[in-house]
């Protein structure tokens, strides 16, 4: 494999995850490793999931940052499948900066088998549907976030993306994802469109191009859950590519971060509505909120809620819903 002397390959920092980006010289496909294990930690240790439903949850976050990675502005993506099986709603959210959490709300009555699928866990009657939000943090006047949704269509997380990307991006995109309960690993090849050669050091025609692609994904394709999962990103490379020509950039470090504020609570307090607050003080004297992401805990008191309503400033949305009351 020849690299390029822009970047090198760098070993992981212990306990700190990385994201390494490459591409191939004088082909349109840029490729992805990412180790975001210790960001899943972060996530799974505050959540008590069953195995399948973390399984999917560890590859969206994997997913995320991969496809965050690519962002052209200041912002987040943020990852939802709405679901009508036994989890009804997965969340993920990648800022930028590659700052990452998850959740997913589970239906109460749930019983979830080991090994169940994506359309099992959240697409039981074809209702299911995958939503990519994309919402800059300048936004200009009147800007809106952008919202891509689709029917929810994949045995699995790495199909589901790959179908969003190549109906909502017409960007032909491959994954493969891993996760268990300590690590979350995956690889993502993107071929982008052909410019003829105008900005490369030596022109390729578009059906070497194409070949570059088909290699790659056939590498690629020879890989095993088992083998990303046990293996680093410097070893994978070296393993799948060491024929090819690519340069290598400097890596990048996802983390894990939650973005909710006790003011960002109160304005859901404000999107609930006066009644339903004074409802719950009356029933229990005072209004308990927890993060879903992180697991923080907000309380207000009477006091509290009484300063929420006495001014008329607009209640801030929230994308997505983030808190349980209790």
């Amino acid at each position: 494999m020849s690299t390029d002397t822009s970047g090198a390959i760098a070993a992981p920092t212990a306990g700190r995850d990385t994201l390494q980006k490459f591409i191939f010289d004088n082909a349109a496909v840029r490729g992805q490793f990412i180790d975001v294990s210790s960001t899943w930690q972060e996530v799974v240790t505050r959540h008590a999931y069953p195995l399948a439903v973390k399984k999917v949850l560890g590859e969206m976050v994997a997913a995320a940052a991969l496809l965050s990675a690519n962002l052209k502005f200041n912002g987040s993506i943020i990852m939802q499948i709405h679901g009508d099986g036994p989890v009804r709603l997965m969340v993920v959210e990648c800022d930028s900066d590659l700052r990452l959490r998850a959740t997913a709300k589970l239906d109460p009555d749930a019983e979830i088998v080991d090994g169940s699928t994506v359309p099992q866990l959240m697409n039981a009657n074809g209702k299911g549907r995958f939503i990519i939000t994309l919402d800059p943090a300048d936004k200009v006047p009147g800007q809106q976030p952008y919202q891509g949704i689709v029917p929810l269509d994949g045995d699995d997380m790495a199909t589901v993306i790959e179908n969003y990307m190549l109906r909502s991006e017409q960007l032909d995109t491959r994954l493969w994802l891993a996760t268990d309960d300590t690590t979350s690993r995956g690889l993502l090849l993107q071929k982008l469109p052909h410019h003829g050669g105008k900005a490369e050091a030596t022109p390729v025609s578009e059906d070497d191009a194409l070949d570059t692609w088909n290699r790659a994904v056939m590498l690629a394709s020879t890989l095993k859950e088992e083998e990303i999962l046990a293996t680093d990103i410097d070893t994978l490379m070296q393993r799948l590519f060491w024929e090819e020509t690519i340069r290598v950039f400097d890596p990048l470090h996802p983390s894990f971060h939650c973005t909710c504020t006790r003011e960002k609570v109160g304005n859901m307090l404000k999107m609930l509505g006066e009644q339903e607050v004074n409802e719950t003080l009356a029933e229990i004297g005072h209004v308990g909120v927890n993060c879903d992401f992180c697991g923080q805990h907000y309380d207000f008191d009477k006091v509290d809620c009484a300063q929420l309503f006495m001014t008329d400033a607009p209640a801030e949305v929230l994308i997505p819903p983030a808190t349980s009351i209790n």
